[in-house]
């Protein structure tokens, strides 16, 4: 008994610890649209609203868009905001008109295996979409007015699988991408030739395999990479010497993390609107908030916890005009919302059925998000709840995510392999409509949210006898 209270106290300090007291209010309906009514302040109106701590607690599911036959990896509005493209495990990508709940336009990608993104191109119109996959193929989609596609096009190939692109925002035809390979591609597509190799990361001689990269919008010529260790990397595409420091400008990281033995790997990092802070999660650890002008070394600046990434490689964003919050989905199916400054969960929203929340999208100009993870569907948030949230049950979840991440590690180390539990827990979920019949002549997953690796891996060995013939 002694040792069990010993553990929740041990829990409940480390989720009070290195929080900060939340603000006032610093947006007022009623003052803010008498000012409005008056012309005052009417420029800043619309970044305010969409900033305000009291609509994110508003936040309520407002419709899904269901189109995809596979698990949903990918969002992206484009700028005006009118338009969302997804792209899924089934190889297409559907571009939403989101607010009348249609698609206008499906097409077959190219590629050949899952698509990890799919984004519209800056100032091409909309008619642009770069994607990539699986299959490290890098495509272009070209498309019409009339709502159809004309053509897709391999512009560049990493030996392994490409999750991530980063879009140079004034720029309608040259955009990064990132591989497990450890490869930076600049592509620009003015040339014959659209792929230019930039960097190969390494530590010391050792190849880091990438799973996230990220322009830094205020200063384009910098850009930040993570991938399978513990060291967020800024380079300058300008100074890029792979003779000195590995071409790095500089690197972050926790200090607690910077000898960790475990496989720590950063599985999304994104810079701020303004380009001054650096966001990245970890695999089950948390999620820090850096200052992107620190110099080499710098410690984090903001630690965000409760939610859980392990299952899958998780995304992260900011949300609001500024900058304001922080979201991220969880293995729990939870979504969930920090304010930036003091760290604590303002919202907590139950978002995907399939146990684990991946992609957010906040929108460009809108308060509103759209989020997608194991389900086959997007979902659409939006302030409209009539009473801000009361952060039901937020507590014990956070500590049932701490709980099982320590007993995970502590049980199991570093004995499974994330990328194969992933993949797995993929390929189950597209066979959901499958059902153990009374002789057992059939297998199928219970519909049921993912629990502790142990529990998610007993499942993954009975579904790997009964399907070996697949896999």
């Amino acid at each position: 008994a002694e040792v069990r209270d010993s553990s929740v106290q041990a829990v409940e300090e480390w989720l009070g610890a290195e929080l900060r007291e939340l603000d006032g209010p610093r947006w007022r309906a009623v003052p803010s649209l008498r000012a409005r009514e008056i012309g005052r302040g009417s420029a800043q109106f619309v970044r305010r609203v969409c900033g305000s701590r009291g609509l994110v607690q508003r936040l309520e599911l407002q419709g899904r868009l269901e189109r995809h036959s596979g698990c949903v990896n990918t969002l992206h509005f484009n700028p005006s905001g009118t338009r969302l493209a997804s792209g899924s495990d089934d190889l297409r990508v559907v571009i939403w008109d989101w607010a009348r709940r249609r698609a206008e336009l499906e097409f077959d990608t190219g590629h050949k295996s899952n698509v990890f993104q799919a984004k519209f191109l800056p100032h091409s119109g909309d008619t642009t979409l770069a994607m990539c996959a699986r299959d490290g193929q890098i495509r272009i989609a070209e498309l019409s007015a009339t709502q159809r596609c004309k053509n897709t096009k391999r512009v560049a190939q990493h030996k392994g699988a490409a999750h991530k692109l980063a879009l140079e925002p004034d720029s309608p035809c040259s955009f990064l991408s990132a591989g497990e390979d450890a490869v930076v591609f600049d592509i620009d597509l003015r040339l014959d030739r659209p792929a230019t190799k930039l960097v190969v990361v390494k530590e010391g001689d050792k190849k880091v395999g990438l799973y996230t990269i990220f322009v830094n919008p205020a200063n384009t010529h910098h850009f930040a990479v993570g991938g399978r260790d513990q060291y967020v990397r800024i380079y300058d595409q300008r100074k890029i010497n792979e003779n000195e420091n590995n071409g790095v400008l500089k690197k972050f990281c926790p200090s607690h993390l910077v000898s960790s033995e475990s496989k720590i790997h950063i599985t999304c990092l994104v810079y701020s609107h303004d380009g001054s802070e650096l966001l990245a999660s970890y695999n089950d650890e948390d999620i820090y908030l850096f200052d992107s002008s620190h110099s080499d070394g710098a410690d984090y600046r903001r630690r965000y916890k409760g939610h859980r990434n392990n299952a899958t490689v998780k995304g992260v964003n900011f949300y609001g005009p500024c900058s304001e919050f922080v979201v991220s989905g969880s293995d729990c199916g939870h979504i969930y919302l920090w304010d930036k400054h003091s760290a604590r969960v303002v919202q907590f929203m139950e978002g995907d059925r399939g146990g684990v929340v991946n992609c957010l999208e906040p929108h460009p100009h809108l308060p509103g998000l759209a989020t997608s993870g194991l389900d086959h569907d997007v979902k659409l948030w939006a302030p409209t709840a009539e009473n801000p949230t009361s952060l039901k049950g937020l507590k014990e979840v956070m500590k049932k995510n701490k709980r099982e991440r320590d007993e995970d590690s502590a049980r199991h180390g570093d004995q499974y392999d994330t990328q194969l539990l992933w993949f797995l827990m993929r390929h189950m979920r597209n066979r959901r409509p499958l059902r153990v019949s009374e002789d057992h002549s059939h297998f199928k997953l219970a519909p049921k949210t993912f629990g502790t690796l142990e529990s998610t891996t007993n499942e993954l060995s009975s579904f790997c006898v009964h399907t070996a013939s697949e896999l």
